[in-house]
Protein backbone atom coordinates (compact mmCIF):
# COMPACT_ATOMS: atom_id res chain seq x y z
CA UNK A 1 0.00 0.00 0.00
CA UNK A 2 1.52 3.18 -0.97
CA UNK A 3 1.63 5.93 1.26
CA UNK A 4 -2.07 7.57 2.58
CA UNK A 5 -2.52 10.87 0.25
CA UNK A 6 -4.10 13.77 2.67
CA UNK A 7 -5.58 17.03 1.66
CA UNK A 8 -5.10 19.97 3.47
CA UNK A 9 -6.55 23.33 3.49
CA UNK A 10 -3.85 25.23 4.84
CA UNK A 11 -5.89 28.62 4.34
CA UNK A 12 -8.73 29.96 1.97
CA UNK A 13 -8.16 28.82 -1.41
CA UNK A 14 -4.85 27.22 -1.00
CA UNK A 15 -5.17 23.66 -0.81
CA UNK A 16 -1.51 22.04 0.44
CA UNK A 17 -0.82 18.42 -1.17
CA UNK A 18 1.34 16.16 0.77
CA UNK A 19 2.04 12.44 1.92
CA UNK A 20 1.08 11.35 5.36
CA UNK A 21 4.30 9.19 6.26
CA UNK A 22 3.81 6.50 9.00
CA UNK A 23 6.62 7.57 10.90
CA UNK A 24 5.36 10.96 10.70
CA UNK A 25 2.86 9.54 13.14
CA UNK A 26 4.83 7.34 15.41
CA UNK A 27 6.45 10.38 16.58
CA UNK A 28 3.05 11.59 17.81
CA UNK A 29 4.82 12.29 21.25
CA UNK A 30 4.46 11.05 23.27
CA UNK A 31 3.02 9.12 22.51
CA UNK A 32 1.55 9.57 19.23
CA UNK A 33 -0.91 8.13 16.21
CA UNK A 34 0.63 4.94 14.82
CA UNK A 35 0.07 4.35 11.41
CA UNK A 36 1.23 1.01 9.99
CA UNK A 37 0.39 1.67 5.86
CA UNK A 38 3.68 -0.42 4.59
CA UNK A 39 2.86 -3.47 3.44
CA UNK A 40 4.77 -5.80 5.10
CA UNK A 41 5.81 -7.52 1.44
CA UNK A 42 7.86 -4.68 0.45
CA UNK A 43 10.06 -4.44 3.61
CA UNK A 44 13.30 -4.80 2.47
CA UNK A 45 15.47 -2.03 4.21
CA UNK A 46 16.67 -3.04 7.44
CA UNK A 47 18.48 -0.18 8.75
CA UNK A 48 20.45 -0.54 11.82
CA UNK A 49 20.02 2.36 14.00
CA UNK A 50 23.09 3.78 16.24
CA UNK A 51 23.69 6.72 18.70
CA UNK A 52 25.35 7.74 21.93
CA UNK A 53 23.52 8.31 25.18
CA UNK A 54 23.42 11.92 26.41
CA UNK A 55 23.23 11.08 29.64
CA UNK A 56 26.91 9.44 29.66
CA UNK A 57 27.96 12.78 28.09
CA UNK A 58 26.65 14.58 30.59
CA UNK A 59 27.75 12.14 33.71
CA UNK A 60 31.23 12.89 32.22
CA UNK A 61 30.91 16.76 31.40
CA UNK A 62 28.37 17.90 34.48
CA UNK A 63 28.14 16.00 37.00
CA UNK A 64 26.21 17.98 38.95
CA UNK A 65 23.80 18.00 36.29
CA UNK A 66 23.81 14.65 35.83
CA UNK A 67 23.51 13.58 39.96
CA UNK A 68 20.19 16.53 39.83
CA UNK A 69 18.67 14.17 36.76
CA UNK A 70 19.33 10.96 38.81
CA UNK A 71 17.98 12.48 42.26
CA UNK A 72 14.85 13.66 40.57
CA UNK A 73 14.42 10.00 39.10
CA UNK A 74 15.04 8.01 41.88
CA UNK A 75 11.98 10.74 43.53
CA UNK A 76 9.43 10.12 40.98
CA UNK A 77 7.05 7.62 41.90
CA UNK A 78 6.25 4.40 40.30
CA UNK A 79 9.21 5.18 37.56
CA UNK A 80 11.22 1.64 37.72
CA UNK A 81 8.91 -1.03 36.11
CA UNK A 82 7.09 -1.52 32.52
CA UNK A 83 4.76 -4.55 33.21
CA UNK A 84 2.04 -3.87 36.23
CA UNK A 85 -0.82 -6.38 37.24
CA UNK A 86 -3.58 -4.97 38.50
CA UNK A 87 -5.64 -6.66 40.73
CA UNK A 88 -8.69 -5.89 43.07
CA UNK A 89 -10.75 -8.66 44.67
CA UNK A 90 -13.58 -10.62 42.90
CA UNK A 91 -12.33 -9.66 39.55
CA UNK A 92 -9.34 -10.96 37.13
CA UNK A 93 -6.11 -9.53 36.78
CA UNK A 94 -5.01 -7.09 34.36
CA UNK A 95 -1.99 -5.56 33.12
CA UNK A 96 -0.22 -2.10 32.84
CA UNK A 97 2.48 -1.57 30.53
CA UNK A 98 4.96 1.13 29.22
CA UNK A 99 5.43 1.13 25.98
CA UNK A 100 8.02 3.09 23.53
CA UNK A 101 7.32 4.54 20.00
CA UNK A 102 10.18 2.90 18.59
CA UNK A 103 11.18 0.05 16.15
CA UNK A 104 14.01 -1.19 17.84
CA UNK A 105 14.50 -4.41 18.03
CA UNK A 106 15.60 -4.23 21.68
CA UNK A 107 12.38 -3.63 22.69
CA UNK A 108 9.93 -4.88 20.04
CA UNK A 109 11.47 -8.55 21.58
CA UNK A 110 8.77 -8.80 24.14
CA UNK A 111 9.63 -10.70 27.32
CA UNK A 112 7.70 -14.13 28.30
CA UNK A 113 5.82 -11.49 31.30
CA UNK A 114 4.65 -9.39 28.57
CA UNK A 115 3.17 -11.99 26.02
CA UNK A 116 1.52 -14.07 28.51
CA UNK A 117 -0.57 -11.16 29.77
CA UNK A 118 -1.48 -10.13 26.43
CA UNK A 119 -2.81 -13.99 25.66
CA UNK A 120 -4.55 -14.02 28.93
CA UNK A 121 -6.34 -10.84 27.70
CA UNK A 122 -9.61 -10.75 26.52
CA UNK A 123 -9.01 -7.51 25.40
CA UNK A 124 -6.07 -4.88 24.37
CA UNK A 125 -6.06 -1.38 25.29
CA UNK A 126 -3.55 0.98 23.16
CA UNK A 127 -3.85 4.81 23.08
CA UNK A 128 -5.33 4.79 19.86
CA UNK A 129 -6.97 1.27 18.34
CA UNK A 130 -8.05 2.09 14.60
CA UNK A 131 -4.86 3.53 12.87
CA UNK A 132 -6.29 2.60 9.55
CA UNK A 133 -5.57 5.18 6.70
CA UNK A 134 -9.23 5.97 6.67
CA UNK A 135 -9.56 7.24 10.12
CA UNK A 136 -6.62 9.21 10.35
CA UNK A 137 -7.34 10.79 7.23
CA UNK A 138 -10.84 11.60 8.34
CA UNK A 139 -9.71 12.82 11.37
CA UNK A 140 -6.86 15.10 9.77
CA UNK A 141 -9.49 16.20 7.16
CA UNK A 142 -11.80 17.29 10.40
CA UNK A 143 -9.39 19.28 11.95
CA UNK A 144 -6.50 20.88 9.45
CA UNK A 145 -6.11 23.94 11.68
CA UNK A 146 -4.71 22.08 14.49
CA UNK A 147 -1.81 21.40 12.53
CA UNK A 148 -1.75 24.30 10.21
CA UNK A 149 -2.20 28.29 10.89
CA UNK A 150 -4.99 29.95 9.38
CA UNK A 151 -5.44 33.53 11.07
CA UNK A 152 -2.93 34.86 9.65
CA UNK A 153 -0.03 34.40 11.95
CA UNK A 154 3.05 32.15 10.31
CA UNK A 155 5.94 30.03 11.23
CA UNK A 156 8.85 32.21 9.90
CA UNK A 157 7.41 35.44 12.27
CA UNK A 158 7.63 33.39 15.79
CA UNK A 159 10.91 32.18 15.49
CA UNK A 160 14.60 33.49 14.29
CA UNK A 161 15.42 33.05 10.33
CA UNK A 162 18.24 30.88 11.46
CA UNK A 163 15.98 28.47 13.47
CA UNK A 164 13.25 28.83 9.79
CA UNK A 165 15.68 27.97 7.93
CA UNK A 166 16.51 25.09 9.70
CA UNK A 167 12.95 24.54 9.74
CA UNK A 168 12.83 23.90 6.30
CA UNK A 169 15.99 22.11 6.06
CA UNK A 170 14.55 19.40 8.65
CA UNK A 171 11.27 19.45 6.51
CA UNK A 172 12.98 18.57 3.08
CA UNK A 173 14.74 15.74 4.38
CA UNK A 174 12.17 14.17 6.02
CA UNK A 175 10.45 14.49 2.32
CA UNK A 176 7.80 17.36 3.36
CA UNK A 177 7.20 20.31 1.32
CA UNK A 178 9.64 23.17 3.01
CA UNK A 179 7.76 25.68 0.62
CA UNK A 180 5.05 25.70 2.88
CA UNK A 181 7.15 25.85 6.28
CA UNK A 182 5.41 28.99 7.36
CA UNK A 183 2.19 27.65 7.89
CA UNK A 184 3.17 24.82 9.94
CA UNK A 185 2.48 25.04 13.61
CA UNK A 186 5.69 24.52 15.94
CA UNK A 187 4.20 21.31 17.51
CA UNK A 188 3.94 19.48 14.02
CA UNK A 189 7.85 20.33 13.28
CA UNK A 190 8.75 20.00 16.48
CA UNK A 191 6.76 16.23 15.94
CA UNK A 192 8.67 15.24 12.32
CA UNK A 193 11.90 16.42 13.98
CA UNK A 194 11.45 13.39 16.99
CA UNK A 195 11.77 10.96 14.45
CA UNK A 196 16.05 10.26 13.33
CA UNK A 197 16.22 9.27 9.70
CA UNK A 198 17.48 6.07 10.52
CA UNK A 199 14.28 5.19 12.12
CA UNK A 200 11.82 6.65 9.67
CA UNK A 201 13.63 4.49 7.11
CA UNK A 202 12.74 1.23 9.48
CA UNK A 203 9.19 2.36 9.32
CA UNK A 204 9.05 3.15 6.27
CA UNK A 205 10.38 -0.37 5.16
CA UNK A 206 7.73 -2.22 7.09
CA UNK A 207 8.97 -2.47 11.26
CA UNK A 208 6.27 -1.77 13.24
CA UNK A 209 6.75 0.09 16.73
CA UNK A 210 6.60 -1.65 19.84
CA UNK A 211 2.80 -0.01 19.92
CA UNK A 212 1.42 -1.58 16.67
CA UNK A 213 3.94 -4.52 17.54
CA UNK A 214 1.65 -5.58 20.49
CA UNK A 215 -1.71 -4.57 18.05
CA UNK A 216 -0.25 -7.27 15.55
CA UNK A 217 0.27 -9.69 18.01
CA UNK A 218 -3.40 -9.77 19.82
CA UNK A 219 -5.00 -9.49 16.30
CA UNK A 220 -3.06 -12.68 15.79
CA UNK A 221 -5.03 -14.07 18.68
CA UNK A 222 -8.27 -12.44 17.65
CA UNK A 223 -7.88 -10.78 21.03
CA UNK A 224 -10.14 -7.04 20.17
CA UNK A 225 -8.20 -3.99 20.43
CA UNK A 226 -9.29 -0.97 21.92
CA UNK A 227 -8.24 2.70 21.84
CA UNK A 228 -8.58 5.11 24.85
CA UNK A 229 -7.95 7.88 22.89
CA UNK A 230 -8.53 8.55 19.03
CA UNK A 231 -6.58 10.35 16.69
CA UNK A 232 -8.31 13.57 16.63
CA UNK A 233 -7.82 14.12 20.42
CA UNK A 234 -4.24 13.37 20.44
CA UNK A 235 -3.81 15.88 17.72
CA UNK A 236 -6.39 18.64 20.02
CA UNK A 237 -3.63 18.45 23.11
CA UNK A 238 -0.61 18.52 20.60
CA UNK A 239 -2.35 21.70 19.49
CA UNK A 240 -3.19 23.03 22.97
CA UNK A 241 0.05 23.47 24.32
CA UNK A 242 0.45 27.49 24.39
CA UNK A 243 2.36 28.73 21.24
CA UNK A 244 4.75 30.27 23.55
CA UNK A 245 5.79 26.58 24.57
CA UNK A 246 5.39 25.07 21.65
CA UNK A 247 8.12 27.70 20.01
CA UNK A 248 10.53 26.89 22.65
CA UNK A 249 10.39 23.11 22.32
CA UNK A 250 10.77 23.72 18.67
CA UNK A 251 13.88 25.55 19.67
CA UNK A 252 15.16 23.11 21.67
CA UNK A 253 14.52 20.48 18.95
CA UNK A 254 16.42 22.08 16.48
CA UNK A 255 19.40 22.85 18.99
CA UNK A 256 19.46 18.92 18.96
CA UNK A 257 18.83 18.50 14.77
CA UNK A 258 21.71 16.91 14.12
CA UNK A 259 21.82 14.62 17.16
CA UNK A 260 18.67 12.93 16.73
CA UNK A 261 20.26 9.24 16.74
CA UNK A 262 21.63 10.38 19.92
CA UNK A 263 18.74 11.37 21.45
CA UNK A 264 16.86 7.98 19.94
CA UNK A 265 19.47 6.07 22.32
CA UNK A 266 19.10 7.66 25.16
CA UNK A 267 15.87 7.97 25.24
CA UNK A 268 15.78 4.06 24.62
CA UNK A 269 18.26 3.26 27.16
CA UNK A 270 16.42 4.98 29.76
CA UNK A 271 13.55 3.06 28.91
CA UNK A 272 15.20 -0.43 28.96
CA UNK A 273 16.97 0.64 32.22
CA UNK A 274 13.88 1.19 33.58
CA UNK A 275 14.71 4.58 34.50
CA UNK A 276 11.76 6.31 33.14
CA UNK A 277 11.67 8.93 36.12
CA UNK A 278 15.03 10.66 34.36
CA UNK A 279 12.70 11.16 31.05
CA UNK A 280 11.61 14.70 32.03
CA UNK A 281 14.36 16.28 34.17
CA UNK A 282 16.74 15.27 31.20
CA UNK A 283 14.64 17.49 29.34
CA UNK A 284 14.93 19.91 32.07
CA UNK A 285 18.60 19.45 31.78
CA UNK A 286 19.06 19.78 27.89
CA UNK A 287 16.80 23.13 28.10
CA UNK A 288 19.06 24.37 30.78
CA UNK A 289 21.69 23.89 28.30
CA UNK A 290 20.53 26.90 26.40
CA UNK A 291 18.41 29.19 28.30
CA UNK A 292 15.03 27.38 28.32
CA UNK A 293 13.28 27.64 31.29
CA UNK A 294 11.29 24.73 33.05
CA UNK A 295 8.46 26.61 33.20
CA UNK A 296 8.04 26.96 29.72
CA UNK A 297 7.46 22.91 29.78
CA UNK A 298 4.61 23.26 32.16
CA UNK A 299 1.90 23.51 29.75
CA UNK A 300 3.02 20.34 27.44
CA UNK A 301 3.30 18.37 30.87
CA UNK A 302 -0.06 19.35 31.45
CA UNK A 303 -1.58 19.04 27.88
CA UNK A 304 0.28 15.71 27.00
CA UNK A 305 0.54 13.83 30.15
CA UNK A 306 -1.46 14.87 32.94
CA UNK A 307 -4.78 15.67 31.29
CA UNK A 308 -4.51 12.29 28.96
CA UNK A 309 -3.85 10.12 31.92
CA UNK A 310 -6.85 11.23 33.75
CA UNK A 311 -8.66 10.81 29.92
CA UNK A 312 -6.85 7.48 29.47
CA UNK A 313 -7.72 6.39 33.23
CA UNK A 314 -11.77 7.47 32.64
CA UNK A 315 -11.57 5.18 29.65
CA UNK A 316 -9.65 2.48 31.57
CA UNK A 317 -12.07 1.93 34.34
CA UNK A 318 -15.15 0.06 32.80
CA UNK A 319 -12.62 -2.54 31.21
CA UNK A 320 -10.88 -3.43 34.10
CA UNK A 321 -14.09 -3.72 35.92
CA UNK A 322 -14.58 -6.92 33.96
CA UNK A 323 -11.11 -7.84 34.61
CA UNK A 324 -8.36 -9.56 31.84
CA UNK A 325 -7.32 -6.60 30.23
CA UNK A 326 -3.81 -5.57 28.91
CA UNK A 327 -3.29 -1.77 28.27
CA UNK A 328 -0.27 -0.79 26.43
CA UNK A 329 0.73 3.27 26.79
CA UNK A 330 3.73 4.99 26.37
CA UNK A 331 5.61 5.30 29.20
CA UNK A 332 5.86 8.06 30.67
CA UNK A 333 2.11 8.43 31.17
CA UNK A 334 2.30 5.40 33.96
CA UNK A 335 4.78 7.56 36.55
CA UNK A 336 4.59 10.20 39.00
CA UNK A 337 1.84 11.27 40.99
CA UNK A 338 0.10 11.60 38.31
CA UNK A 339 0.79 9.10 36.25
CA UNK A 340 -1.83 6.14 35.40
CA UNK A 341 0.15 3.55 37.85
CA UNK A 342 -1.13 6.13 41.45
CA UNK A 343 -4.66 7.08 39.40
CA UNK A 344 -5.67 3.33 39.00
CA UNK A 345 -4.50 3.04 42.89
CA UNK A 346 -6.85 5.77 43.92
CA UNK A 347 -9.50 4.46 41.98
CA UNK A 348 -9.43 0.97 43.89
CA UNK A 349 -7.24 -1.19 42.33
CA UNK A 350 -3.73 -2.82 43.52
CA UNK A 351 -0.71 -2.06 41.21
CA UNK A 352 1.98 -4.53 41.68
CA UNK A 353 5.83 -4.51 39.09
CA UNK A 354 5.93 -7.00 37.30
CA UNK A 355 9.15 -6.14 35.40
Amino acid sequence: MSPLRIEVIALPNIKLHYNCKPWLWAAFLGSLVLLNTIDPAIAAKKATCSGSSLIEEIQAGDPDAFAAIMAESQKTENGDALLWRISKAGIPDSYLFGTVHMTDDRVTKLSKQVKEAISDAKVVALEVADTSPTAVSSALANAPSLMMFDDGRRLDLLVSPEHFSKVKDQLEAARLPSKFAQLFKPWVVSMVMAVSECERKRMEGGKPVLDMRLANLASAKSIPVVGLETVQSQLEAAASVPMEEQVAMLGLSLQFADRAEDLRETILQLYLARQLGALLPLQKALAKRYGIKDTEFAGFRSRMVDQRNRKMRTHALPLLAKGNVFIGVGALHLIGEDGLVALLRNAGYTLEPVE
